[in-house]
């Protein structure tokens, strides 16, 4: 169809509320606006799109194209579609791992403009680093910045017992991130990046990896993929070179942890007396993750016993009883 042809059936349409002929034709006019090179309004016009066409289900918005892909062997979806409204300033870490993520941000949006000097923005992240550190966050905030929903893997379910299934499965992962303009994240990445040297690994697992790095390199959608592992130390050599960008997540430092204190702590009225400097210094080595596990307790064990302000002494509680707990789940306690 023409421009012309594609408007007037675009009217038609939502004229007789026949929503699926706008939606296929909507998808049509923006594929013509790619064709003719009109990235920028065709990544507009799929936000437009976004906005209006979605369902309300359990409170998220999901876009209404393509059908999840599923698992042959068990039925189950292999992704999930999620959307989120985080601003950046929640996201809590060094400077420069902001600086590195506001890099993919502004390279997506200047992507035209990069185009025409023969470069192209950065589309491969790997995100590395221990538990809790905000990697999966990280996504969640670009997905939210760029008014792009969020592909979240399920390796649970790509990962199959059947020889070859994992290879169609993640195959099928990669048709659909194609069909349109996502935020993709491979959390755990290292479940299928491992290692091929790794004696421990049998057959299968090899030719996963094999398959994987075969889709990578041959993706050519507009989407952004992001790739989490807490053990980049067990990746194949080979996956390294296929990221843009490498972004590693450190435990906070101790000005850091005070950051996150106090602003998991903003919901609640605190005593003149709460001293988040020392709660930060004893807490080295605690990750964003169990800072705020630990602020969420001691906030719910003030609402419960009806405490209208909040106190050093339950700060202090409620990190030595998750220092306790971090004993135990390593063994540490000894023989009591």
């Amino acid at each position: 169809m023409t421009t012309a042809e594609l408007i007037k059936q675009l009217f038609l349409s939502f004229n007789d509320k026949d929503s699926e002929t706008f939606i296929k034709t909507a998808r049509d006019y923006i594929e013509h606006e790619k064709r003719k090179k009109h990235n920028l309004v065709a990544k507009e016009l799929e936000k437009a799109l976004f906005s209006t066409n979605s369902v309300q289900n359990g409170g998220k918005r999901f876009k209404n194209f393509l059908p999840i892909p599923r698992d042959t062997e068990k039925g189950f979806p292999l992704l999930e579609i999620q959307q989120f409204d985080k601003s950046i300033d929640s996201l809590i870490v060094v400077n420069e791992i902001k600086v590195q993520l506001e890099q993919v941000v502004m390279e997506f949006k200047d992507s035209d403009i990069l185009a025409t000097y023969n470069l192209q923005n950065k589309k491969k992240i790997l995100l590395c680093g221990k538990p809790g550190t905000g990697k999966t966050f990280s996504a969640q905030i670009i997905s939210s910045i760029l008014s792009i929903p969020l592909v979240y893997v399920r390796f649970d379910a790509i990962i199959s017992s059947y020889l070859g299934e994992t290879a169609t499965n993640l195959r099928k992962v990669f048709d659909y991130i194609g069909s349109n303009t996502w935020v993709v994240l491979f959390d755990e990445f290292d479940v299928i990046g491992k290692n091929r040297d790794d004696s421990h690994e049998h057959g299968e697992i090899k030719r996963v990896v094999n398959n994987f790095l075969q889709m990578l390199d041959n993706f050519k959608g507009d989407s952004i993929i992001l790739a989490a592992t807490n053990h980049q130390n067990m990746l194949d050599p080979a996956i390294w070179r296929r990221f843009d960008e490498v972004i590693y997540y450190e435990l906070p430092n101790e000005n850091t942890r005070q950051q996150l204190l106090d602003f998991y702590l903003k919901p609640i009225k605190m005593n003149t007396d709460i001293d988040t400097t020392k709660a930060a210094s004893m807490t080295a080595g605690f990750s964003p993750a169990d800072i705020k596990m630990v602020t969420e307790e001691v906030m719910k064990t003030a609402i419960i016993n009806s405490k209208s302000h909040l106190g050093q002494n339950e700060l202090i509680c409620a990190i030595e009883k998750f220092i306790r707990r971090e004993k135990v789940r390593n063994n540490l306690m000894g023989d009591k």
